[in-house]
């Protein structure tokens, strides 16, 4: 079991399904990521930090950086931001297309977006 999965086994067992979903998402939108934890959180990475996500008390943390934030402005409306956080309410669907295109966006913004294996 990698660490990002112990992380997500260690949360309540009714995020797990989601946070696993996450990973998946994350994993798939840009080929040869691999994972670990940083700052105690799912860390995705290429040789640099591309994409992180956490579980909060009622939403999903997902952190693709400020830029990112910025960039995808008009698409993250509906969804309370911070400088480089987006937060997803736990009681709503799994934002599959945006998380997917903030993850290739910022891969491709820090040129490391590449072919290859999932890195799991």
């Amino acid at each position: 079991m990698t660490p990002v999965e112990q992380y997500i086994q260690s949360c309540p067992e009714e995020h797990r399904a989601k946070l696993s979903r996450l990973r998946d998402v994350i994993l798939e939108a840009v080929p040869g990521l691999a994972e670990k934890i940083a700052y105690g959180i799912p860390t995705f990475y290429k040789a640099k930090n591309v994409i992180h996500f956490s579980l909060a008390k009622a939403h999903i943390g997902i952190y693709p950086g400020p830029d990112a934030v910025a960039h995808f402005a008009p698409r993250l409306a509906g969804y309370r931001t911070d400088k480089g956080t987006v937060r997803i309410p736990l009681d709503a669907p799994l934002p599959e297309d945006l998380i997917r295109d903030l993850a290739r966006w910022s891969a491709e913004r820090l040129g490391v977006a590449g072919n290859g294996g999932s890195g799991r």
